[in-house]
């Protein structure tokens, strides 16, 4: 008899050894614990979870080869808008391997396999995309992250991620779905209707909070029993604004469960008729711009925090200044990838509790870089607060780390602490997509680290979404966006993230 023939996986080494052992016990565990289906997803070029939900049998096999998806998410703006011209040589990116909108495999990640509790018998996993050859798919945000982090691991460092992140909780208003609901490739229909779930404007109310309790309540069952390792939950300043925390995590673990929050947080909401969203700044009255605040630090081979200063005053090391006096140097074109939408610039104002400038300063919720640290502390970090919910969490990670290890290659120094941030003389942060795209193109240090074919496909993918809200400005004869959220920034946004 022949020797068995290896599956994808095995042939192309795709898994270490522990995502082995891991896929072998979840074998097992699936003919002790059988689904119905398993959805298999990914995130796609924004951070939204995609995903093929397919039958146990099938699933089982894509332990062993993976499993078949259509390029065509990748191509996609936020509202579905094809960008690239898939059926010609090179599909529209002068890529051989692009023409035609071929098939991917997509491999699942046995580390990330969950069941979920609010849909019986059907599992998740985290998935990652590979060309049938089994060259990592140029476009895949969990490859790019990957790779930065690959970086951080032959300088004996790796990175630490702690997210704290808001969104907003209403009630669905509409019972049915109508005609204005839908729309078409390229043009999002009208979201669907909702009302306050709570009046707002009362910080940390907890007769507030609690309207929302039996929603809350919900989530916080489900991610337990999903192993998300959340903190806190706080009522916050819009009506139904909502802030999550959760524990630091290795940073492509953080990533990966920023998705799977969002995702269900969306799910959960809309099954017990209420409606979450992950747009900065609805487009409802009272409604306060949302944010990401993305904690970082790195720490050795042996779990050393790095950015832990030696003596007092000092409140980061030597190297920890540094990574952030690159984060602080490569703020503008990293605007593209932590605040990646046309409503998310509407959050960057001064005196707003968003930064407007590339500024620094310790434990003043006012800078872009909140720096919270001292001697002997080992939770000392960096807080970023210049992201948006909406941001993809793996280019957002990969962003700091690109501009971090450039300012420790460079000897990058962030200057003195900024107790006045909103009159620091300071580069300003991009006033909008457009311009953190621009920033974005011009800047090599994304270029050497992402690469080309990366930047620039993302530079027309979100170009494209750009494009289409210039042009509604223009047939709506507005000669600039205003200070309010847009009708075609609520219907692209709200119901999407």
């Amino acid at each position: 008899m022949g020797k068995k023939s290896s599956g994808f996986i095995e042939k192309h080494d795709l898994w270490t050894r522990v995502q082995s052992e891991q896929a072998s016990e979840l074998r097992r565990r699936l003919e002790r614990e059988p689904l119905q289906l398993v959805r298999m997803a990914w995130a796609d070029p924004h951070g939204a979870s995609r995903a093929k939900a397919i039958a146990l049998p099938a699933f089982l096999g894509a332990l062993s080869d993976g499993y078949n998806i259509n390029v065509a998410t990748t191509t996609l703006d936020s509202a579905n808008a094809r960008t690239f011209s898939s059926f010609t040589r090179g599909g529209g990116m002068g890529l051989d391997e692009m023409t035609g909108s071929p098939n991917l495999t997509i491999v699942p990640d046995p580390s990330t396999f969950r069941v979920l509790p609010w849909a019986p018998d059907i599992g998740w996993v985290l998935c990652d995309e590979y060309f049938k050859s089994g060259v990592p798919f140029h476009f895949s945000p969990r490859h790019l992250l990957r790779k930065q982090l690959e970086r951080l691991t032959k300088r004996g460092m790796s990175c630490v991620l702690g997210l704290e992140i808001e969104w907003y909780l209403l009630r669905v208003a509409e019972s049915t779905l109508c005609d204005e609901h839908v729309g078409s490739p390229g043009v999002r229909g009208r979201p669907v209707g909702t009302s306050p779930a709570e009046p707002g404007y009362s910080y940390h109310s907890e007769s507030n909070m609690d309207l929302m309790q039996p929603v809350l309540t919900a989530l916080a069952q489900a991610f337990e029993k999903t192993d998300l390792p959340l903190r806190s939950v706080e009522n916050e300043w819009g009506p139904g604004q909502v802030e999550c925390t959760f524990a630091p995590s290795e940073a492509l673990r953080a990533a990966d469960n920023l998705v799977f929050f969002r995702t269900a947080t969306k799910q959960i909401c809309r099954r017990m008729g209420y409606f979450a969203t992950f747009m900065c700044r609805p487009g409802l009255k009272g409604y306060y711009s949302s944010g990401w605040h993305l904690h970082q630090s790195l720490i050795d081979a042996a779990g050393r925090n790095m950015f832990i200063p030696e003596m007092a005053p000092e409140c980061l090391s030597a190297l920890g200044r540094n990574f952030l006096g690159g984060i602080l140097r490569y703020a503008a074109p990293a605007a593209a990838f932590t605040t990646p939408t046309v409503n998310g610039y509407r959050r960057l104002r001064p005196n707003s509790l968003a930064p407007d400038r590339a500024t620094w300063c310790p434990d003043h919720r006012g800078a872009m870089v909140r720096v919270l640290g001292a001697p002997d502390d080992p939770a000392t970090r960096l807080e970023n607060r210049v992201g948006e919910p909406a941001a993809n969490p793996y280019l957002y990670a990969a962003s700091q780390i690109v501009a971090g290890l450039a300012g420790i290659d460079g000897a990058i120094e962030p200057g003195p602490p900024d107790d006045e941030p909103y009159a620091a003389d300071r580069p300003l942060l991009p006033k909008s997509l457009m311009e953190a795209l621009d920033a974005l193109e011009q800047e090599p240090v994304f270029r050497d680290e992402l690469g080309d074919i990366f930047i620039d496909y993302f530079l027309k993918l979100k170009r494209n979404e750009t494009g289409r809200f210039l042009r509604w400005l223009d047939d709506h004869g507005l000669p600039n966006p205003g200070d309010e959220t847009t009708v075609w920034e609520q219907n692209e946004y709200f119901d999407f993230f």
